[in-house]
């Protein structure tokens, strides 16, 4: 069966994204002047800190990008989804520093969007807000697009997804936040060769991923490093959503997973590693595919890499070698995507709309949120 039959959205919003992102590119490009006048108040000020944001998918975007931006940046970086701010947020928000809060959001309209930004607005004597959103009438992006100390940044529409999992969303917003926070412009100039990478993977390897779906693998486990520990979050979660809990999906960082979470393999087990572009950790992303490898046979690891190594059987993607992870992470992105949506259809469901009697929707619901009480 063709990979469009059954879910003609998420099937086009996978294959979409190399054209998107260049899109992103353009426009961070073109607002650059203003974003750098927006920003250089705040993160002029070495005390200041940045905060990612975002639940679920969002969430992990953000965890991509912050091992990374704390180096580019020179300053505390943290990934902190909006779930745990808003369950928390004296704990999250606690230190009264100047903060940059970046929310990630795909509609926007989830509660906890706009309730982490009211939180910190209300914690925090210095704060202003970076939001980067797909849906211009999202509750969020209404919100701070009047305000003065609020930069709202548009995907552009075709990132807003329709299908049930975040796919061409996560990516975008993924790439706008990179090259918002991007300090000297320069990641820009990858943009072209990530493009090339994702079109390429779909074309030559669609079929391998349909041998493996057709596996019906009860258990994935997805592993990467730093940037990537964040893209393996990303991609169990894709899995797990669109096979609707049907395939049990793990993820860890290569080295945190001998300690204790290997447990959760069996013979059977499909293991993914996305090996990083960074030689050192390399290393170590190599070790545990091999270790794996040797556990459970060579036909159930995958080992995902930008680098072209002498001998390994690794799935080369790209001219990619010297791109930074978070970048990387895109193509990555999509190798997972399109392996969840071939997952689905092999199990007979509907990729588009995976939960048909509504048990999970695009849109969290039923969130309530309640008042901050006050100092203890």
């Amino acid at each position: 069966m063709s990979p469009d039959a059954n879910h003609p959205a998420t099937a086009a919003e996978i294959r979409q994204q190399p054209q998107l992102w260049k899109l992103v590119a353009a426009e961070a490009e073109l607002r650059r002047s203003s974003t750098d006048g927006f920003l250089r108040p705040l993160l002029g000020d070495q005390r200041a800190r940045v905060v990612l944001s975002g639940a679920g998918t969002s969430a992990f975007a953000g965890q991509v990008l912050a091992p990374s931006l704390t180096g580019r940046l020179h300053r505390r970086v943290d990934a902190v989804a909006t779930t745990d701010i808003v369950s928390g947020p004296r704990q999250i928000l606690g230190e009264d520093v100047p903060t940059l809060l970046v929310s990630l959001a795909r509609s926007g309209d989830s509660p906890e969007s706009t309730a982490a930004t009211a939180f910190a607005d209300e914690l925090l004597s210095i704060v202003r807000h970076v939001v980067i959103t797909c849906n211009r009438h999202g509750q969020l992006a209404k919100a701070h697009s009047e305000r003065a100390d609020s930069l709202v940044i548009l995907m552009p529409a075709a990132a807003n997804d329709r299908g049930f999992a975040m796919t061409s969303s996560f990516t975008s917003m993924l790439l706008a936040a990179q090259l918002t926070l991007d300090s000297d412009g320069s990641l820009g100039r990858y943009v072209d060769r990530l493009g090339a990478a994702a079109g390429d993977l779909l074309a030559e390897r669609t079929g391998q991923l349909a041998g493996l779906a057709a596996r019906r693998y009860r258990r994935v486990a997805y592993l990467g490093s730093g940037a990537l520990t964040g893209l393996a979050r990303e991609a169990a979660l894709k899995l797990l959503e669109l096979t609707a809990g049907q395939v049990v999906s793990y993820w860890d960082s290569p080295l945190g997973f001998r300690h204790g979470p290997k447990a959760m393999l069996e013979q059977g087990t499909l293991c993914v590693v996305f090996v990083s572009t960074d030689p050192y950790t390399r290393r170590y992303d190599q070790d545990i595919a091999d270790e794996l490898r040797r556990a459970l046979g060579a036909e159930h690891v995958i080992e995902v890499s930008a680098h072209a190594d002498d001998g390994r059987p690794a799935w080369h993607i790209g001219d990619l070698d010297h791109v930074p992870d978070p970048l990387v992470a895109l193509p990555y992105a999509v190798l997972a995507q399109q392996f969840a949506l071939l997952a689905s259809l092999e199990l007979g469901l509907t990729p588009d709309n995976p939960f048909p009697s509504g048990e999970l929707s695009r849109v969290v619901r039923g969130v309530g949120i309640h008042p901050l009480p006050g100092p203890p």
